[in-house]
Formats: C-alpha cells, sequence, structure tokens
C-alpha cells in the first residue's frame, strides 16, 4: 500500500481524469497525504496551454522531484510533450492517465477496502472475489495487511455477479490480490468453474478477470484457456506479473514462478485463443537485479510481446525483506525503465496498428473527454468513438466499429 500526493492543472477533463486515478488506487488500497513530502509516490497531472504553463509544470515537477521518493507525471503535457520532461533530466515516469494506477503499486498485489463486497460503477460492476495471496513476495508490503488467501464459495460469488448484472453491470471485473488461486484455501483450484458460472448467468455482459500470478495460473493453465475460448462473454485478456525475465531475480523476490512456467502459460493461450491480450508488470532495478538480469527481462518481453505492460522501477516499501537490501542507483533504474518503456511502446504501437482497417464489437464502458467514449473490444483492447452523441453512443451499448487510427496505448474507432 502506497501513500500518494497528487496535483490536477488545468480543465475540468484534467480534474476528471484525476478522480478516476484517485478512484483507482483507493480500490488498490493506497491513500492520499496531505502532501508530498508524507508521500510514496506523487502524481503530476500536467497542462499545456500556453509557453507559460509549460514553465510552470517543469518548475513544479522538478520541485516534487526534489520532495518525493518517486514521481509520475501524467496529463496533456506529459502526453504531447514528453521529451520535455526527459530533456530536464528528472527522475520520473511519464504516463497516460490510465497507467497512472498501476505505476504506483510497485508489482504489489492490490489491496481491496474493507470487506470483499461488489460495487457498480456506472456500468462497471467490481465484484472481488478473495481476500488475501498465496505469495510471500519480499518486495511486497500488501501481505502483511490481507493475509493468506480467504475464498468465499463459488455459489456465493456467482450471486453476487447476479447482483452486480441486474443492478445495470455491463462489464464484471473479476478481482483480488492473485485471482489464480481462488479455492486454494479449500485445497481447490475453482477460478475456472467460477467464470464459466459467471458467464451462465442470462445477460448481455462483459466478464475481465484481475490479475492471476503465474504462479497460480500454471497449474490451471490449459482449463483456464479453454474456458476462455468456450466463453463469448470473457473478454480474452489475461493480466499474469511476471516482474522479470531473470530466474536469479525472480528467486529474490520469492516469487512462486520460474520464467519458463510463464512462457508455458503464454504459450498454452497461444494455442487456444485466436486473438488475446496478454497484460504483465516488469519491475526494473530490483537491488540484485545485473546487467545481464536486466537483458534477460527485455528479451522475455520482445518474446511474449505484451500489449499491456506496467514497467515499475523498484521502491523500498519499509517492513518488507526487501527493504533491507543494498539498492541500484537512481540512474540505473531510470535508464532501464526507459528502456524498457521505449520497447513497450513499440510493441504496443505495433499491436493497434495492425487493429487498424479491421472491424470489432466493441462494449461501451465509460464516458471519456470531451464528446467520446471509451470502449473495449474482445480482447479488452481500449477504442475510443469521438462524436459520441451523433452516433448515439453511451455507456452500456454494444457495437460495431472500424479501427481507423491509433494513439500507440489506443485506438479509435468509427461506428460501422
Amino acid at each position: 500500500m502506497a501513500r500518494y500526493h497528487i496535483e490536477t492543472y488545468g480543465c475540468t477533463s484534467n480534474r476528471g481524469e484525476s478522480r478516476s486515478i484517485e478512484s483507482a488506487l483507493r480500490d488498490a488500497g493506497h491513500y492520499r497525504v496531505d502532501g508530498p513530502k508524507e508521500a510514496d509516490v506523487s502524481i503530476l497531472n500536467s497542462c499545456t496551454v500556453v509557453e507559460k504553463t509549460e514553465r510552470n509544470m517543469l518548475r513544479r515537477a522538478e520541485e516534487l522531484d526534489d520532495q518525493t521518493a518517486d514521481l509520475i507525471v501524467t496529463g496533456c503535457m506529459a502526453l504531447a510533450q514528453s521529451e520535455e520532461f526527459e530533456q530536464a533530466d528528472l527522475d520520473a515516469q511519464v504516463l497516460h492517465w490510465d497507467d497512472v494506477p498501476e505505476a504506483v503499486t510497485n508489482g504489489e498485489c492490490p489491496t481491496p477496502g474493507p470487506g470483499v463486497e461488489p460495487v457498480l460503477d456506472g456500468v462497471v460492476g467490481i465484484l472481488p472475489i478473495a481476500r488475501g495471496c498465496m505469495s510471500n513476495c519480499s518486495y511486497c508490503i500488501t501481505k502483511q495487511a490481507t493475509g493468506r488467501i480467504d475464498s468465499p464459495s463459488i455459489e456465493e460469488n456467482v450471486e453476487k455477479a447476479r447482483a452486480l448484472i441486474h443492478a445495470g453491470a455491463k462489464e464484471v471485473r473479476v478481482t483480488g490480490q492473485d485471482t489464480g488461486v481462488y479455492g486454494w484455501d479449500d485445497g481447490k483450484r475453482d477460478l475456472p468453474e467460477l467464470l464459466d458460472r459467471i458467464c451462465d448467468i442470462d445477460g448481455e455482459f462483459r466478464v475481465r478477470v484481475g490479475m492471476a500470478n503465474p504462479g497460480g495460473v500454471h497449474g490451471i493453465r490449459e482449463e483456464l484457456a479453454d474456458v476462455f475460448a468456450e466463453n463469448e462473454k470473457l473478454y480474452n485478456f489475461l493480466h499474469a506479473p511476471v516482474q522479470s525475465g531473470s530466474d536469479d531475480v525472480l528467486e529474490e523476490m520469492r516469487r512462486q514462478h520460474r520464467v519458463e512456467k510463464f512462457v508455458d502459460i503464454v504459450e498454452t493461450f497461444d494455442d487456444t485463443l485466436d486473438h488475446w491480450t496478454l497484460a504483465t508488470d516488469f519491475i526494473v532495478g530490483f537491488p540484485t537485479e545485473t546487467e545481464a538480469d536486466h537483458e534477460q527481462s527485455m528479451a522475455l518481453f520482445r518474446e511474449t510481446r505484451p500489449e499491456r505492460v506496467n514497467v515499475t522501477r523498484f521502491s523500498k516499501r519499509p517492513g518488507t525483506d526487501a527493504a533491507e537490501m543494498k539498492g541500484l542507483g537512481g540512474q540505473t533504474k531510470k535508464d532501464r525503465s526507459k528502456a524498457m518503456s521505449e520497447l513497450k511502446r513499440e510493441v504496443v504501437a505495433e499491436a493497434y496498428e495492425e487493429l487498424i482497417g479491421t472491424t470489432r464489437e466493441v462494449l461501451v464502458v465509460e464516458e471519456g473527454t470531451g464528446n467520446s467514449v471509451k470502449c473495449r473490444d474482445a480482447a479488452y483492447r481500449q477504442i475510443i468513438v469521438q462524436n459520441a452523441e451523433e452516433h448515439g453512443l453511451e455507456p452500456g451499448d454494444f457495437a460495431e466499429v472500424e479501427v481507423t487510427s491509433h494513439q500507440t496505448v489506443y485506438a479509435f474507432g468509427t461506428p460501422v
């Protein structure tokens, strides 16, 4: 769990993006503090209206960089003029709004608030299926807050999902610290059956599976991939955080998998599904990570080509074993993060480039900026439709769109 400080500049749209970021951070168990000096991470949601504003943004970014352990810069100036922040030699991550919440986690499991009750947010239903995990990662403090996995029954979770759908949910997000180990506390591997049962509920909706560590997924990979193939309601999307491409580093992290298991999962889904999205996380600059270890991570990235990636520079969490390790220098972490982020942009842009000219069925999930809406296709890729009112589209609608262009991490589409 991280303490965060967020500052927002510019228009109403930017303030709306900050509210979305904060909502996601609170859902993950992070909490806001009053100032950057008390924070583990500061978030600058920037504006770029005139040259004077740009100078102010750069000056404020430099001040925050001096006052906090980690800095994330997002917003209009970050997206339109990222080179300005890079040339300022800031020790900061420059990210799209949508990527900020995951970047704050430092590779840790998400931590829901008290209880595991479902929440309906617009047409999106959040369904926490369990609390806790089976891991003991050396860098993660979440386990101290949540303990070992505690799984409500399949029947109980199906009823919660049904209630969300009856209340208007069109997208059900199955969440947890580690969804892949759901049922392990009873000696079972229940995730595939749970997903099958949720998809059997009457109604037109989609289901997204939240983070599932490779150690838990590996043993059910074939059954799980079959469930995805058999259920059109399931987004073909799997978030399996590998964290490193080096077995030596994974051992120091006390991860429950090694690189071979992660590759096994990717190959199984590749063999079973025609189109799917792999999401994963990498921590760069772990205290024991050598240059050779980093190159192994880069090689694994190129081999598996994940389309959605959270690249996090390691930062120490007080009370964890990794916090006692002698860390790497900030410049080393910054260089490795930059190299992997550049590779990420290359791989993700290539994936979205291949969508141009294709027709996709999408679900409108939420309103975007201006008169646009954010949609998801069958593989959970984000497609923006502009002039939504003109096309009669609003959250909860299904539509056919032709992909016309992309902006690296999302595409634009026009209703057919």
